[in-house]
């Protein structure tokens, strides 16, 4: 009896190694054939960075905006989200001229308006009456409009884009600015332009340094000026700064003291963004931004070797600066 017992717990030991060594082989096979799924199959694709570019679209410049828009999406492979601003009896017809095009293939948002927000904030004399349309100051209110998004590129619609937007994108802003923008006398012609300008690429040009206010900054009326025609913007900063309601604040001031000096620079929504970002804003490549190219035959004022250079390297050419921009673009 006792020889019987000690036979079964040699088999029973003999029965639980074999089982054990089965298990231990099928989950290292099970293991091994893991891993080389895992070795051979590709890593997932890291999803490409969307660039969020503002436009506005207003009812007699529609061709205007959409030229633009077509210049930047011919010019790049950029993942590009357009938000295409416009009033409400507008949205019907910006969405036509887009699906009803080659733009169908854009990715597109349009995006209401509401000029509401600035009653009582416009003075009503300005010399250029056309600088009064609401969508003129969309670029104040970038964070009330746009709200996914870090990084935002804001256009007006009297451009035309020649090279990659991925490469404005990729301006650098400096720590605590919620802005870039590309100062008026960096351009390669400024003391050319001057003659015909006048004072437009100075503060001088802008603000009404008669008035206490004004004079109150502290702000040399030389300093050389910038262009909000072109930004690129910092959501996370302007909102924490509240440059919204800077501005909002010396549109008001300025419709109760009168300025800006808007006869000169048409400055009605220039002059309260010199003021605010006098001193907080980073550069942007001023080739980025070549204006009066469409005033008074001053392209012809760039030698031949200059003009190659901006063909190769300017990628934002200001093409035009009135309501004929889009006649002006259409013939280019």
């Amino acid at each position: 009896m006792a020889l019987l017992r000690k036979i079964n717990q040699v088999l029973l030991f003999l029965l639980i190694v074999t089982l054990c060594g089965i298990l231990y082989k099928k989950v290292h096979r099970e293991t091994a054939l893991r891993n080389e799924t895992d070795d051979d199959s590709e890593p997932p694709e890291e999803m490409e960075e969307e660039i969020p570019v503002v436009i506005c679209a207003a009812a007699g410049r529609m061709g205007a905006a959409m030229a633009a828009i077509n210049s930047i999406y011919s010019n790049t492979d950029a993942n590009i989200l357009f938000y295409v601003v416009g009033l409400r009896n507008t949205l019907s017809r910006i969405r036509k001229w887009i699906e009803h095009s080659k733009l169908r293939e854009i990715n597109f948002k349009i995006v209401e308006f509401n000029p509401v927000v600035l009653k009582g904030k416009i003075r009503p004399d300005s010399s250029r009456p056309e600088l009064l349309q609401p969508l003129n100051f969309v670029r104040f209110y970038l964070p009330l409009l746009i709200h996914q998004h870090e990084k935002v590129i804001y256009l007006d619609d009297d451009v035309i884009v020649q090279g990659d937007i991925q490469e404005l994108y990729d301006t650098t802003l400096a720590l605590g600015h919620a802005a870039a923008f590309s100062d008026d006398c960096d351009l390669p012609s400024a003391q050319d332009m001057n003659r015909f300008v006048g004072l437009q690429n100075t503060y001088m040009g802008y603000l009404d340094y008669r008035k206490k206010a004004i004079k109150d900054l502290g702000i040399s009326p030389s300093t050389c000026s910038f262009n909000p025609g072109v930004i690129v913007a910092n959501m996370t900063e302007w909102k924490h700064q509240r440059i919204t309601k800077q501005l909002e604040k010396w549109m008001q001031k300025n419709v109760e003291e009168n300025l800006y000096s808007s006869s000169l620079g048409g400055g009605v929504a220039t002059s309260p963004m010199l003021i605010v970002f006098h001193g907080k804003y980073s550069a942007i490549n001023p080739l980025w931004h070549i204006r009066h190219l469409g005033q008074i035959n001053s392209y012809q004022k760039y030698t031949a070797t200059q003009r190659r250079k901006l063909k190769i390297f300017v990628s934002l050419l200001k093409i035009c600066d009135t309501t004929a921009c889009p006649q002006n673009i259409a013939n280019r």
